[in-house]
């Protein structure tokens, strides 16, 4: 089974992953990065939109202003180090295991769905956990 997602589905379980399982990345020895400059101008804009500045929202303004995060392997040597952009989200979110991607569908995903689904994006497969 295939399940086609839109750009805004993609966006939101990928934001939802974030906010609920970024801090298990730590875990595996990963650490998220990005441009400082990228992030306090996607600050100021939601800022200026009146809109919710909390870490996560901030991330996913990164993205739209197409700019990328990437996460950092400190642990093996950066083998695992890797970037994406939007379209990495767009394209990638779906492809996660079906089992995990329903619980993101349905409402029912929690720390180890948004996991996957991070793992999804940046690395079309699953590595850690």
């Amino acid at each position: 089974m295939k399940i086609i997602l839109t750009h805004e589905e993609s966006e939101k379980f990928f934001y939802n992953s974030i906010c609920n399982s970024l801090r298990e990345l730590y875990n595996y020895g990963l650490e998220l990065d990005y441009d400082e400059n990228h992030y306090f101008a996607a600050r100021k804009k939601l800022q200026e939109q009146k809109l919710s500045t909390c870490f996560e929202d901030v991330l996913i303004q990164i993205l739209k202003d197409g700019n990328s995060l990437t996460l950092i392997d400190n642990e093996l040597n950066g083998e695992y180090t890797k970037s994406i952009t939007l379209a990495d989200v767009h394209e990638k979110v779906q492809n996660t295991p079906i089992s995990h991607l329903m619980d993101a569908i349905n409402e029912t995903d929690d720390a180890t769905t948004g996991d996957v689904i991070i793992q999804q994006v940046f690395y079309n497969e699953i590595i850690f956990g």
